[in-house]
C-alpha cells in the first residue's frame, strides 16, 4: 500500500494503522469514499485532448512527443519523494524540450478525484496511502490506461528485453483484474515471513526449522532459556497470513490458495489448510506464544520480540525500518520462508510470500499516457531501482538492482530468501481482493481467536469457510478470480 511512514504507525493511533493504510509496499485497497464512488459513475463527459504522440524510434520506444507536459503526481509517505525526483531528472535529461511538473500529496483521492470527474487527470500517478483511490472502482469505470504497452517495450538498459522481463515474479499478475489488460504497475516489493535474530537463534545452538518437529523442538529451547517462541499482532491478527498463507501453499500447493482467493467451497476444509491450523494451535498449546501476545499491537508485540522476549515474529519487510529504533545494533536481523510439516509438503523449503505495492497507475484520459508509461520505463532502469533501495531500504520491482549497494541486514536477508525461494514465490490474493475478509473475519474473528485458544483448528475452520462462503454470495462485492 502507499507508504506513510513506518516509524509513525504507533503514535497516529489505530485507525491510521488499519492494514489497508499501511506503508511499506503492501499493495492493498483502501476501502473506498462513497463521494468517490458516486463521482465516477457519473465520470465521462468533457477533459482535455490528447497530446500528439511522436515518433517512435529505439531511444523513444513509445513514441512520447518530445515538447509534450508531462505531470506526475506522488504519494508522499515513507518512501519520500527524492527517488521519483531523480528518476524526473532523467527524464527531463531525455525530453529537453518537455515541461514536466512534479508534485507531492498525502490526499491522493481528495486531490485528484475532482480532476479525474472533469477528464483532466495527470499523465501518472502513485496511487497510494490513505486516501488511496479505489483501484476496483476505476478499473471498473475505465478510468485506467492499459499499461501493456510499457510492459511490452524495451527495458531501460538493455533493448533486447522486454520491460516484463525484467521485473520480479508476481509483479504483472498483480497489476491485472479477471485477465489481459495491465492497469497496474507495483513499484515496490515486499517480502513476507517469519522473521528473527539471528544471534538469538545462534544463542539457542540451532538453525531456522525446516519442518515442524523442529519447529516445535527450536522452540521447545528457547523456552528454556525463558524466550518464547513466537509473538504476533494479537490486536490485528492478519499478520498471521504472512506466514501461515505460504506454509498452506507450500504443504499443499498453491493450487490451494488460489481455491481459497477464488472463495471455492470448501477451500478452507482442505487438508493442507487443517495441518498448517493444528500446528500453529501446536504453538499455543504448547506455551510457546509470548504471555499476553493476544492483547498486543503490532508495535508492541515487535518491541517485545525485538527485546528478546520472542524469537519468531511473522511480519513484512517493512519491519526493519518500522522497529528500527528498537532492534538492537547486533540483532542480525534475518527473514525466512515459512516452516513446512514435512518432506511430504508440495512445494520445497523456501517457498515464500513476495509481491508488489506502491501501486502507480495512468489514466485513460491524461493527455502525455505516453510520458507518464516512459517515466515508469526510467523508474525501472537498474540505476532507478538501485536509488530506491539504497534511499529507501526497499526492493523494487526490477529483479536486481543491490549490486553494488551496501544492504540492511533484513534486505540482505530478504534478498537471500528470494534467491533460495527461485520460482517458489506465492502471491496470495485475499487481502487486496477482499480487504474485510480477510481482516476482521479471516484475522480477527477467526486466527486470532484460535491463536488465543478460544477456537479450535476445527471449529476455526468451520467459521472461516462460512465466512467465505457468504462473501462469495454477496453480490454487492465485485468478485475476481485467478486466471
Amino acid at each position: 500500500m502507499g507508504s506513510t511512514s513506518a516509524a509513525n504507525h504507533g503514535s497516529e493511533g489505530v485507525g491510521r494503522r488499519d492494514l489497508i493504510k499501511r506503508s511499506a509496499a503492501l499493495g492493498l485497497f483502501s476501502v473506498p469514499a462513497v463521494g468517490f464512488l458516486s463521482a465516477c459513475a457519473s465520470s465521462g463527459g468533457g477533459g482535455q485532448s490528447k497530446d500528439k504522440t511522436g515518433k517512435k524510434t529505439a531511444k523513444n520506444p513509445l513514441g512520447v512527443n518530445e515538447t509534450a507536459k508531462m505531470e506526475f503526481v506522488l504519494f508522499d509517505g515513507g518512501f519520500g519523494k527524492e527517488y521519483a525526483q531523480d528518476a524526473v531528472k532523467i527524464y527531463e535529461k531525455d525530453f529537453p524540450k518537455a515541461t514536466v511538473k512534479f508534485s507531492a500529496t498525502q490526499k491522493i483521492q481528495s486531490t485528484l478525484q475532482p480532476r479525474f470527474n472533469q477528464g483532466t487527470p495527470p499523465d501518472l500517478i502513485d496511487n497510494s496511502g490513505a486516501e488511496q483511490m479505489d483501484m476496483g472502482v476505476l478499473v471498473g469505470k475505465n478510468q485506467l490506461a492499459d499499461l501493456t504497452p510499457l510492459f511490452d517495450a524495451p527495458s531501460y538498459d538493455d533493448p533486447n528485453k522486454k520491460v516484463r522481463d525484467t521485473l520480479r515474479p508476481g509483479i504483472v499478475e498483480m497489476g491485472q483484474f479477471d485477465g489481459n489488460p495491465i492497469w497496474i504497475m507495483y513499484y515496490a516489493y515486499t517480502v513476507y515471513g517469519v522473521w528473527y535474530s539471528q544471534k538469538a537463534l545462534d544463542s539457542l545452538d540451532a538453525e531456522y526449522p525446516q519442518t515442524w518437529d523442529q519447529m516445535i523442538a527450536v522452540c521447545e529451547k528457547a523456552k528454556k532459556k525463558g524466550m518464547a517462541g513466537w509473538t504476533y499482532a494479537g490486536k490485528y491478527p492478519y499478520y498471521i497470513p504472512f506466514s501461515l498463507y505460504p506454509m498452506i501453499g507450500k504443504v499443499g500447493g498453491v493450487e490451494v490458495l488460489n481455491a481459497i482467493d477464488n472463495l471455492e467451497p470448501n477451500a478452507w476444509k482442505h487438508p493442507a489448510v487443517k495441518a498448517c491450523f493444528e500446528a500453529y494451535y501446536e504453538l499455543y498449546k504448547k506455551g510457546y506464544i509470548l504471555q499476553g501476545t493476544p492483547g498486543l499491537d503490532h508495535i508492541q508485540s515487535q518491541t517485545a520480540w525485538a527485546q528478546g522476549k520472542a524469537l519468531f515474529i511473522p511480519n513484512g519487510s517493512w519491519v526493519e525500518n518500522e522497529s528500527a529504533n528498537v532492534i538492537p545494533s547486533d540483532f542480525n536481523l534475518a527473514v525466512s520462508a515459512p516452516t513446512g510439516i514435512d518432506k511430504n509438503d508440495k512445494m520445497p523449503f523456501g517457498t515464500i510470500w513476495a509481491s508488489g505495492g506502491e501501486p502507480f497507475i495512468v489514466p485513460a484520459k491524461a493527455a502525455n499516457a505516453p510520458g507518464g508509461m516512459e517515466q515508469l520505463r526510467i523508474m525501472l532502469s537498474e540505476a532507478s531501482s538501485k536509488n530506491f533501495t539504497s534511499k529507501v531500504k526497499s526492493l523494487t520491482a526490477y529483479n536486481g538492482g543491490t549490486d553494488g549497494i551496501t544492504l540492511t541486514p533484513g534486505l540482505t536477508s530478504g534478498v537471500a530468501a528470494l534467491k533460495l525461494a527461485g520460482s517458489n514465490v506465492v502471491n496470495p490474493r485475499m487481502q487486496d481482493w477482499y480487504v474485510q475478509l480477510q481482516k476482521e473475519k479471516i484475522g480477527v474473528a477467526g486466527l486470532g481467536e484460535m491463536m488465543a485458544g478460544r477456537l479450535t483448528p476445527a471449529e476455526t475452520i468451520q467459521k472461516i469457510q462460512g465466512f467465505a462462503d457468504e462473501a462469495a454470495k454477496d453480490t454487492s462485492i465485485k468478485h475476481y478470480k485467478h486466471q
